[in-house]
């Protein structure tokens, strides 16, 4: 009891933390990690360690899922090649020279452990890069990518990560049956989330209409994808994946307003509470890591820590170069179709940061093998991934913004694309009412008109004149409940055009998300300003 309690008094640290945070723009994943560090270093704290095997299961299907919810199917596809670069070819290559520095600098460390130390640090985190990048003004599609980067990398890291665990336990590593096995693993990873993802629509949008249960659904959904995939032995985290970004796409079909309303808040605040806790967890147990890795000089501890650290950092300038330019160089279509500016692969070098699924990946690692053995090294392997996630975050997190001004680029505005589609919008709904609505009383049809024409005029909840609309003969209040019910149904109106341009792809996501919400948002308010009569 007296654990949950001090956990309960650091997550309230934390969302102060949080407020700090935002009152003077400073990343919070930043925040977090230093947090981590200030805990380790407060005596008499407990040291609090989860069960390895449950690590992975409460921490990675809803953060993942949460990610992938905010993914625009259309943008993910649009860019598949240099995200599959970077979340496939950029994370093995990243695993394979940490590996070799790993190998070459401490000399008791085998190749199976050098594996796996690149393994977990290679992927960078999605969270980290979106809360550092947020309000940078970068184009948008550079910003599609390293949320998919972020997403992909975290299977192709941790499958990765989970045959450099059983090559430490085997004490062999077949490069070729890896291969062929992640390419399986992967593939039925995909499948599995796609088929819960269906299957949950179905629920969604036959079964379900209440919004507690909706949301609630959801919080079941990634569990469910990541146990099944895992109970079969292939990858949980793809299938988490595919069933955020199969819902996502098909979100507008399947929820009410009221559950998005929720779903929204809610989740929001879950991700913050297990980033939070996590990085709580690490600190309660890194006064252990330490005393663990007590064996080796700090001078030691603190080179290693800094050449892998650094290894991570220039891996991925290395490979961004030729991945951009190789394919523009090779395909006509490519440089006619995508634009290009190298300052961003600047800035994409730099958004390399990694964060919770490593911390959460180092954690999981097992206390012993199955016969009762200490896994070698364990904190020795913690101690260099939090080297790793304190020195991308606060070197390249705090520089970002830096960096992007040295390089004088333009803060990307989408404020004229939002201006098309919200006339596209607001027009649609116009002209259904044009076409729908004329055999209305005049001054109803000038009233819900003009709403849209003008985007302004609220009509306040006071009790109108019985000559409001018309001769008298219609109560006010049934008049007030008509008027509101037809903006209820233009709201509607509204939506159906944003799901067309939604399947369409001809609109940016976060443009469509931040209307739709506008819409859930008014038409919450319109319930609740009926008169009940």
């Amino acid at each position: 009891m007296e654990n949950v309690t001090i956990i309960i008094m650091m997550l309230f640290g934390i969302a102060f933390l949080g407020i700090l945070s935002n009152k003077y723009h400073f990343p919070f994943p930043i925040v977090l990690v230093l947090c981590g560090i200030i805990i380790s270093i407060v005596p008499g704290l407990p040291v609090i360690a989860l069960s390895p095997e449950i690590v992975f299961v409460i921490f990675l299907p809803p953060l993942l899922y949460h990610a992938s919810w905010h993914t625009s199917w259309h943008d993910f596809k649009g860019a598949i090649r240099p995200i599959s670069l970077a979340a496939i070819g950029l994370v093995f290559f990243t695993t394979l020279a940490v590996a070799v520095v790993a190998h070459e600098l401490i000399d008791d460390i085998s190749w199976p452990i050098a594996f796996l130390i690149g393994a977990i640090v290679s992927p960078p985190d999605a969270v980290a890069a979106t809360s550092i990048t947020k309000g940078l003004g970068l184009n948008p599609r550079l910003l599609t990518i390293l949320d998919g980067e972020s997403l992909v990398n975290d299977a192709s890291g941790l499958v990765a990560y989970k045959y450099a665990l059983a090559a430490v336990a085997a004490g062999n590593f077949v490069l070729w049956e890896a291969g062929i096995n992640f390419l399986v693993v992967a593939g039925a990873g995909v499948a599995i989330g796609l088929a819960l993802g269906y299957a949950m629509y179905l629920v969604h949008k036959k079964f379900v209409c209440d919004p507690i249960i909706e949301v609630t659904f959801t919080f079941l959904t990634p569990f469910a994808s990541y146990l099944i995939a895992e109970h079969f032995h292939y990858s949980g985290v793809l299938a988490v994946v595919s069933t955020g970004l199969y819902l996502s796409y098909r979100a507008g079909e399947i929820f009410s307003h009221q559950s998005r309303i929720m779903a929204v808040t809610v989740w929001d605040v879950v991700a913050y509470i297990l980033n939070g806790l996590i990085f709580i967890l690490i600190g309660l147990q890194l006064r252990q890591i330490m005393d663990g890795i007590g064996e080796y000089s700090m001078t030691s501890l603190l080179l290693w820590g800094g050449a892998i650290s650094f290894v991570v950092i220039i891996v991925r300038f290395l490979w961004v170069i030729p991945a951009a330019m190789l394919p523009r160089i090779l395909s006509k279509r490519i440089r006619d179709n995508e634009e290009f500016d190298s300052r961003n692969l600047v800035v994409f070098g730099w958004a390399g940061m990694r964060g919770v699924v490593s911390m959460a990946a180092a954690l999981a690692i097992p206390l012993t093998f199955k016969n009762g053995d200490p896994f070698p090294h364990r904190s020795l392997i913690i101690y260099l991934v939090f080297c790793v996630i304190v020195s991308t975050l606060v070197l390249l997190g705090l520089t970002l913004p830096w960096v992007i001004k040295k390089l004088k680029i333009e803060p990307y505005s989408m404020y004229a694309e939002e201006y098309e589609v919200r006339n596209n919008i607001v027009s649609h709904a116009i002209t259904h009412i044009e076409d729908n609505y004329s055999l209305l009383q005049d001054e109803l049809l000038n009233n819900i008109k003009s709403k849209y024409e003008v985007k302004y005029n609220r009509l306040q909840k006071t009790e109108l004149p019985a000559h409001f609309f018309g001769n008298g003969e219609i109560l006010a209040t049934n008049i007030f409940n008509e008027y509101t019910q037809l903006q209820i149904d233009v709201l509607n109106v509204e939506r159906k055009k944003i799901d067309e341009l939604h399947r369409q792809g001809k609109a940016s996501e976060e443009i469509l998300r931040k209307i739709e919400r506008e819409l859930d948002l008014e038409e919450t308010r319109l319930n609740m300003d009926m008169y009940e009569g």
